[in-house]
């Protein structure tokens, strides 16, 4: 049982994992854990489940997932019948005023939906997984250089279901770098995972960049792919600005997670957040809303 807590509610909500049976058995019994070394966590698994759903035949899979999950279509831009394929029920996009942005140049907010956890002040030699297992900046993005220039920052880490809208956005205006590849597995990043695989996230394939931000400084921008994500899909060009809320990338289907690192002293994130995440618990957020604001304002 995963509980996430919601701050609008002020309550702890147990989530509906898609596949939850399947992932347990995945990374909890003798059989599964080595069907996911021999298998499981291969690209070819992956790369075979999301070509299915690129194809006319997953269609069928669509209405039970919006029954199932309880989707909200009356946001999404299309209508059910305009996909071809559950990957384009997947990607779906978003009307304007379902996701609105807190566009004050002070404002912090989250740059997709999902559940996240806050650090600040981190030892980038020393970032917490989950408590018990930590890892590295530099084994993550695999540049110790520009790793260290993190150190004492504050780390996001927002964790994307397959039941959450799986674009991501970019937080700020600014000019978004180049983006670099990281060959890797694909486990899934399901607490039920991040238990068991230590280091899991330097483990997966993984994409990165640096966003130059205009009012929260240089941030590095992490996705990291998971089980059965067929790709990750980034939709921006390499150094042109960018406006604050416009589209960064998405993923295709499955599970997923975006991780954001802050130099020193830029952002100071919300209290219940941090008091959250210090206890255990993912806060659940939405694209566009207030995570934060930007430091000494």
């Amino acid at each position: 049982m995963i509980r996430i807590y919601n701050r609008t509610t002020d309550s702890y909500e147990v989530e509906n994992v898609a596949g939850g049976n399947y992932i347990k058995w995945s990374y909890e019994s003798p059989v599964g854990k080595g069907l996911t070394e021999l298998l499981i966590k291969r690209k070819l698994f992956s790369k075979i489940y999301g070509t299915f759903c690129d194809t006319g035949l997953s269609k069928k899979k669509i209405n039970s997932f919006i029954k199932d999950f309880d989707i909200d279509m009356n946001i999404s831009n299309q209508k059910i019948s305009d996909f071809n394929n559950f990957n384009d029920f997947f990607v779906r996009t978003l009307k304007n005023e379902a996701r609105p942005i807190d566009m004050s140049s002070e404002a912090l907010v989250s740059p997709g939906d999902g559940r996240l956890l806050a650090f600040t002040d981190i030892s980038v030699n020393k970032l917490v997984q989950v408590k018990g297992i930590t890892y590295s900046l530099s084994e993550l993005i695999a540049d110790d250089k520009i790793a260290q220039e993190y150190n004492g920052g504050v780390c996001l880490i927002l964790r994307l279901c397959p039941t959450d809208y799986h674009r991501f956005h970019f937080i700020d205006n600014g000019i978004p770098l180049e983006n670099k590849f990281i060959k890797g597995n694909y486990y899934s990043v399901n607490p039920m995972a991040l238990e068991r695989i230590p280091k899991l996230y330097c483990q997966n394939k993984r994409e990165w960049s640096i966003f130059k931000s205009e009012n929260f400084g240089d941030i590095i921008h992490v996705e990291v792919g998971a089980t059965c994500v067929g790709s990750i899909i980034q939709s921006y060009t390499p150094n042109e600005k960018v406006s604050k809320g416009s589209e960064k990338g998405y993923f295709k289907f499955g599970g997923s997670t975006t991780i954001l690192f802050f130099k020193k002293n830029t952002v100071k994130i919300d209290d219940v957040i941090l008091d959250q995440s210090s206890l255990g618990f993912e806060t659940k957020v939405l694209m566009g809303e207030t995570i934060g604001k930007k430091a000494n304002s």
